[in-house]
């Protein structure tokens, strides 16, 4: 079983979870094929086009999935921060994100797919999972499991204790 992992992560946490549900896996499937690859890079449509489960996931910003203008907000706003307080953007966090990686995924032959989000636990927050799921729908993917949150404890993070464990068994409960 081939299993790819494209997420999107401003400040870590969202790919921690993905590396996270990627060891879920792992562990569940030890002869599983697991690919955990940013949206940013090239290949990773090439990758979920190979896929038998492809997991999706990224940030929530403005109670939803990020977009180009709420990265750059996001980045702004930590630079306008001291420095001691500041959370330096990850490699590739101000470049295109799943937004633009769905608008070029080719629609597939129904495969199966999983969606995740990071978010703040506070009210109103939202969650990109459910938008990343109406995406894979849409590009003819079957969820096999209900879109899922992980929170972080500030809009930065760091992940809430015990999230990465959280992580690890939805991952590790996902079947293709």
């Amino acid at each position: 079983m081939r299993v790819v992992i494209v997420y999107e992560s401003l400040f870590g946490n969202t790919r921690q979870v993905a590396e996270a549900i990627g060891e879920g896996v792992r562990e569940a499937r030890p002869e599983a094929e697991i690919d955990c690859v940013r949206v940013d890079q090239p290949a990773a449509r090439e990758r979920a086009g190979s896929a038998d489960l492809l997991v999706v996931g990224g940030p929530t910003h403005m109670r939803g999935m990020t977009s180009g203008l709420s990265r750059k907000m996001g980045v702004k706003a930590e630079m306008r921060k001291e420095e001691a307080e500041r959370h330096d953007p990850e490699m590739g966090g101000e470049g295109p994100g799943l937004r633009d990686w769905f608008h070029e995924l080719p629609k597939t032959r129904s495969a199966h797919a999983a969606a995740f989000d990071t978010h703040a636990d506070v009210r109103m927050a939202g969650g990109a999972a459910p938008a990343i799921a109406r995406r894979l729908r849409s590009h003819h993917y079957e969820l096999v499991a209900e879109p899922e949150g992980f929170l972080i404890e500030d809009t930065e993070g760091p992940l809430r204790k015990g999230e990465l464990d959280r992580a690890k068994a939805w991952g590790a409960a996902l079947h293709a």
